[in-house]
């Protein structure tokens, strides 16, 4: 009898702690649970939410239709033209104005003088020899405010497949506002960059002068900060 009894209070004890251990694993796998739900929560508001870091940076589209990128060289005959195809961006890294990136890219194919036979010639070996080198860009490097809306652009400019580094001084109208223009002048020496020829009957100066005039707006992000 007595084994009997000892046999059910054993039984009944060895329950009791299996459903105890039981009860504990599940609540320890509740937990867990419980903690995977409020990291993947953590993580769509993360994700749903941009960084501060991008919202504080200004984003710029430049507009082409209200645009240019001219060129003019003195010489006996005009030549004096204009690019019908390029493309242009300006890209911040914070709200300082300094920090932006500007960068150019000509088709130099696309060059309009208003005359057949001077297009010809500038698309020719001798001037931007465009079946070798289709591109004529222009990637800042360094922007200096020189004035409250004045800045020196140092960029990387290539043309004829040369590089070298050259200055676009540029005036930004449109402070603090959603949009706006900038406009720069460029000179450089024709034949740094390997044009040394001229054209037949017309005397040409050696010095280019390159006019950008970019229209902006901005899409998203404050407007940048300048240098009072």
């Amino acid at each position: 009898m007595r084994e009997s009894k000892c046999s059910v209070f054993a039984n009944r004890f060895a329950a009791e702690e299996n459903w105890s251990r039981g009860n504990n694993d599940r609540n320890r796998l509740k937990a867990r649970a419980g903690d995977l739900l409020a990291t993947a929560l953590c993580l769509l508001v993360f994700c749903a939410l941009p960084s501060a870091s991008r919202a504080q940076v200004p984003t710029y589209e430049v507009t082409p239709e209200e645009s240019s990128i001219k060129f003019g060289v003195e010489s006996s005959v005009s030549i004096r033209g204009t690019f019908e195809k390029w493309d242009a961006s300006i890209k911040f890294s914070s709200r300082d104005v300094t920090s932006a990136v500007l960068d150019i890219e000509i088709e130099a194919g696309s060059v309009n003088t208003g005359s057949h036979m001077k297009d010809n010639k500038l698309k020719g070996k001798d001037f931007f020899d465009v079946k070798e080198s289709p591109f004529i860009t222009f990637k800042s490097t360094k922007i200096v405010q020189t004035g409250p809306n004045t800045f020196d652009v140092e960029g990387n400019f290539t043309i004829r497949g040369v590089t070298k580094t050259e200055k676009l001084t540029l005036t930004s109208e449109g402070k603090g506002t959603p949009s706006g223009s900038l406009d720069g002048t460029m000179a450089f020496d024709r034949k740094d960059y390997g044009m040394t020829s001229g054209i037949p009957f017309i005397k040409i100066a050696n010095r280019v002068e390159v006019n950008v005039r970019l229209k902006w707006r901005r899409v998203s992000g404050p407007p940048p900060l300048f240098q009072q």
